[in-house]
């Protein structure tokens, strides 16, 4: 049963959803064209995106004709800013104008703003709105674009299409998926190295530390990799894979004792296992299989009808029937229809 957003974007379901954009008649508008690079601007757009919301971005893929993201709504964050932080956010995204051109909000303008009780309420809100979050991302990329070619008109499809994750296995399915989606579209061999995608940038984020043969070892399936990467996401702008928090870290991560090195070789796997239609594991990856409790042939069907399929439907995504019923009983419906 189809359900409004409102329904679907709900903390007290989940606070993970898997929202997908595409271009105006699937057309390949994002691609590199007239020395304006568009994927790398939704890259440092995201991170400047990321470091004013109240949302952490836990996955991307920027493909030729739409985009998928990975967020993660943290309300309970944007409750526990100041009224200037939350005022500074705001003149951030929107600066304030002045015979029609952009200023540098002063100290003064700041507080101001921060002084008025219902207005910082109302941005408190929005910057824990998956709405507004990519209507920041989307718009401004549409303007260039526009004014760049000197035309008016629509770049995205509607608005975007969220899909709520309510559960960790349904989580790392996606994630794996979103990765996954320029190796499916035949443009690149190996996963790691897919342009504009979080998996990539990860492996960047390692590679910039100095720990190159840490990558090797992932990629070669050693052993050791499973613990290569404890605690190297921290600073990272992406949701670390693993939830170190229990370890003294401050960011919460996807999955408690699921390392970034365990990630990667389930990803590398993962496409191997998908392109040959095969659910033979190295014995490396079963065990982390088996310590998750998940099913690779499960695995591999549920990842395969995602990398086949022309479209995603349904709006929720559960690994069994029971959670499904769960939550469409919180949601006074009779059932909901899952995406895989």
């Amino acid at each position: 049963m189809t359900q409004p957003r409102s329904r679907i974007v709900d903390e007290k379901l989940t606070r993970w959803y898997h929202c997908l954009s595409r271009c105006v008649r699937n057309a390949f508008l994002i691609s590199d064209q007239n020395g304006f690079d568009r994927k790398a601007w939704i890259d440092h757009r995201l991170k400047e995106l990321e470091s004013i919301f109240a949302i952490s971005v836990a996955g991307f893929s920027v493909m030729d004709n739409h985009l998928h993201l990975l967020l993660r709504i943290d309300s309970e964050t944007a409750q526990s800013w100041t009224p200037l932080e939350v005022a500074t956010k705001w003149l951030e995204l929107y600066p304030p104008r002045i015979n029609r051109k952009r200023v540098t909000p002063t100290f003064e303008m700041v507080e101001l703003y921060a002084a008025n009780v219902d207005w910082v309420q109302k941005i408190r809100t929005r910057l824990s709105s998956l709405s507004w979050f990519m209507k920041c991302l989307k718009e401004p990329l549409s303007r260039l674009v526009n004014r760049e070619e000197n035309c008016r008109g629509t770049f995205f499809e509607g608005r975007f299409k969220s899909i709520a994750i309510l559960d960790d296995e349904s989580l790392l399915t996606v994630a794996a998926y979103i990765d996954l989606n320029p190796l499916a579209a035949g443009m690149v061999s190996l996963p790691e190295q897919s342009p504009h995608t979080s998996i990539k940038e990860r492996i960047d984020n390692v590679v910039a530390q100095g720990r190159l043969r840490d990558v090797e070892a992932i990629r070669n399936g050693s052993v050791q990799a499973q613990k290569v990467s404890e605690g190297i996401e921290e600073d990272h702008w992406l949701i670390p894979i693993e939830d170190r928090r229990r370890h003294g870290a401050i960011r919460a991560g996807i999955k408690e004792g699921f390392t970034l090195g365990q990630y990667l070789m389930l990803v590398d796997c993962s496409s191997r296992m998908v392109r040959d239609g095969k659910a033979n594991v190295p014995s490396e990856v079963q065990s982390i299989f088996e310590r998750m409790e998940i099913s690779a042939s499960r695995w591999v069907k549920r990842l395969s009808k995602l990398l086949t399929g022309k479209r995603l439907f349904g709006s929720f995504m559960a690994t069994t029937r029971e959670r499904l019923n769960k939550t469409a009983s919180e949601l006074g419906v009779s059932q909901l229809c899952s995406t895989a």
